[in-house]
Order: C-alpha cells, then structure tokens, then sequence
C-alpha cells in the first residue's frame, strides 16, 4: 500500500461544479462545518474539487445566500482546509476552491470563471478573486471568463501546488497539518482577510486584540 493509499481524513466533501447549486450541496457543507466545529474533531478539512457548469440558469437568490453563508463558516473554521482540484473547475467547486487555506492542482487543471452574454456566476467569486490576486491579475479572467490554467494559477499564487500526484502530495500537507504546533489558523486568518477591507485603525484594534489573547493564553500554559 502507497503512503498516499493509507492516508485517512475524517473531514472531507466532494463538491462538483458541473452540478447546479442546490439544497442539499449547502446542508451538506454545514454538516462538514458542523463536524469540523465540534470539540473533538481533528483536521484538516478536505474538498476534493471538480467541473464546471455549461450554463448558470434560473439559481434562487435566497439559495445562493446560503451557500455563501456556509462558505463564510468555511471559512473561519479553526483549522486548516485545503483543497485537492481535477479537471476544470467552475461555479460551486470555484467557489469552494477560493475559500480554501492550501490548494492542490493536477497539471490539466483549469479555473473556469463563469461569465455569460450579461452575466456572471452568481456568488462571491469574483469578489473574492480580486481580493486574493487584486484586479490586475483578474482582469482577462472577470471581463471575458478567460479560463486559467492551473501553471498560470500557481504564478498567481491561487493554488499552492501543481502535481501529477495529488493524492500523494495530500498526504504530505496533512501530515504537516497534524503535527503542527499552529494549526489553529482562525484568528491569523481572520486578520489576513479584514486586511483587505478595513480601514488601519479598525484592522489596529483587532490586531491587538489577537495578541492580548495570545498572551493571556501563553501566561496561562505557563502557570498551569
């Protein structure tokens, strides 16, 4: 048995996004976030990440809020969560894939934004990659849905890793996960993101709050 064949993940969800968005895809990605959230759980979470949609149609709004309110709790899970992407990858694996912590490709691997005659897919996408690579790196791909393959992706820092071997280079990111000192990423990330879209002064107070709770839990293990 290979290394990769042996390795076990509790936390994981395929998300296909040639498959339309629907109930039962956001019930099942807050029960991973529910799993994930509980006391004994153990990660990281895995999405393995595939297809695109050839068309996006006739999607209720009040669907789409859901899936982004349960990618939100993805998110800001407090451990990491990568993502294993094959093939092309569109719509809800998009989605899924940029609200990720690492992320592994497959050489073929494409990111496929979707943009039609007066529109685009429609949820956070767009939104959040250009707060990732900035609006330069995104032009091409928000105005004209140029697909994105997955060499020029790693160049543009949206996947980590490009492999013939996911699976073994999975096995390798979860290893390092589990023996981590730090792999409670919440807080970290948390900063990271508001980064973007706060002002210094609001980004300040965060800032020192995070590192009044580092402290009083660094005095606390040191008493205990």
């Amino acid at each position: 048995m290979t290394r990769s064949a042996s390795l076990a993940v509790d936390l994981s969800i395929r998300v296909d996004g040639a498959q339309p968005l629907s109930p039962e895809l956001v019930l099942a990605l807050n029960a991973l976030c529910d799993q994930a959230e509980d006391a004994d759980a153990r990660g990281p979470v895995v999405l393995e990440i595939s297809g695109a949609p050839a068309t996006v149609r006739d999607l209720p709004l009040p669907l789409v809020n859901k899936w982004e309110r349960a990618l939100r709790r993805l998110e800001r899970l407090d451990m990491p969560v990568v993502a294993v992407m094959t093939g092309d990858c569109g719509g809800v694996a998009l989605e899924a894939l940029l609200a990720t912590d690492y992320r592994i490709a497959e050489p073929t691997a494409r990111l496929l934004p979707s943009v039609e005659a007066e529109a685009v897919w429609p949820g956070m996408a767009l939104y959040r990659l250009v707060n990732q690579i900035g609006v330069a790196a995104t032009r091409r791909t928000v105005l004209f849905g140029t697909p994105v393959p997955a060499d020029q992706a790693l160049a543009m820092h949206l996947l980590d890793q490009v492999t013939d071997d996911p699976a073994d280079a999975l096995f390798d990111v979860v290893e390092t996960v589990m023996s981590s000192a730090h792999a409670s990423p919440a807080i970290r990330r948390q900063l990271m993101l508001d980064a973007t879209t706060t002002s210094f002064e609001e980004a300040l107070g965060r800032h020192l709050a995070a590192c009044d709770r580092v402290l009083r839990n660094t005095t606390e293990e040191a008493s205990s």
